[in-house]
C-alpha cells in the first residue's frame, strides 16, 4: 500500500497486523478519489474506520487541512500513527481510539464540522447507514458533505434516505463503494407565501 497522490505520493504505507482489518487497496482508494477529488481545497476528513489511516491520509495529501481517524483496534492506532509520521502527516491528524458512535458524540460535543467522512465499518455490522444518520442528528455535517460507505458487494444500502443521496456506486470484486452527498434542509418560501411575506399579493 503506498499514497497514491498529492504532497505524500509514493510514500509506503504499513499494514495492520494480523488478519482483523481489510485495508483499502491502492486501487480502490484510487477510484474512490477519483470520485470525490480527486483534490481538495481544504475542510475536515473523519475516518471512522480507519483501519491503516489510509483513507484519512490519502485526504490530506490531496489538500485537505485536517484529519479526525477513529479506530478501536490498538494495533490500528500504533499502525495509523506510524503511516501518519511516515508521510510527514502527523501535525494535520487526531489519532483517537474509540468506538464509532460513542466517537462521533465526543466529537459532537467538540462541534466538529465534517466536509467528508469515511465509513469502512467491518462487513458484519452493516450500520453505515445509522452512523451517517447519527451524524445528521448531531448536525456535524457540512452542507454538501460527502460520505463514502464501503460495504460488502452483496449488501445494498438505500439509494437516498434522509437527506442523504447516493451520487456514486461501484463495485470491485467483494467490495463495493457508495458515495452520499448531504444536503441540510433549508427553510424555501413558496412562490405565493413569498408574496405574502413582500406583501405582493393580491386580493380577489
Amino acid at each position: 500500500m503506498r499514497v497514491v497522490s498529492g504532497s505524500a505520493k509514493g510514500r509506503p504505507l504499513k499494514a495492520v497486523p494480523g488478519t482483523g482489518t481489510r485495508p483499502t487497496t491502492d486501487k480502490v482508494k484510487e477510484a474512490i478519489f477519483s470520485m470525490i477529488g480527486p483534490y481538495f481545497d481544504g475542510g475536515t476528513a473523519l475516518d471512522l474506520f480507519a483501519g491503516t489511516g489510509g483513507l484519512a491520509i490519502e485526504a490530506l495529501s490531496r489538500g485537505m487541512d485536517k484529519a479526525i481517524l477513529i479506530d478501536m483496534d490498538p494495533k490500528a492506532i500504533e499502525t495509523i500513527r506510524a503511516n501518519l509520521k511516515a508521510t510527514r502527516l502527523e501535525d494535520q491528524a487526531e489519532v483517537y481510539r474509540n468506538e464509532a458512535e460513542r466517537a462521533i458524540k465526543v466529537l459532537d460535543k467538540r462541534r466538529v464540522s465534517l466536509d467528508v467522512v469515511f465509513l469502512d465499518p467491518p462487513y458484519r455490522m452493516k450500520n453505515g447507514d445509522k452512523l451517517m444518520n447519527l451524524m445528521h442528528e448531531k448536525g456535524m455535517l457540512n452542507r454538501g458533505a460527502t460520505i463514502v460507505l464501503e460495504h460488502e458487494s452483496g449488501y445494498e444500502y438505500p439509494g437516498d434516505f434522509g437527506l442523504f443521496s447516493c451520487i456514486r456506486h461501484a463495485e470491485y470484486g467483494e467490495t463495493a463503494v457508495s458515495i452520499y452527498k448531504y444536503q441540510k434542509n433549508e427553510s424555501v418560501l413558496s412562490e405565493s407565501e413569498a408574496g405574502e411575506e413582500d406583501g405582493n399579493h393580491v386580493n380577489p
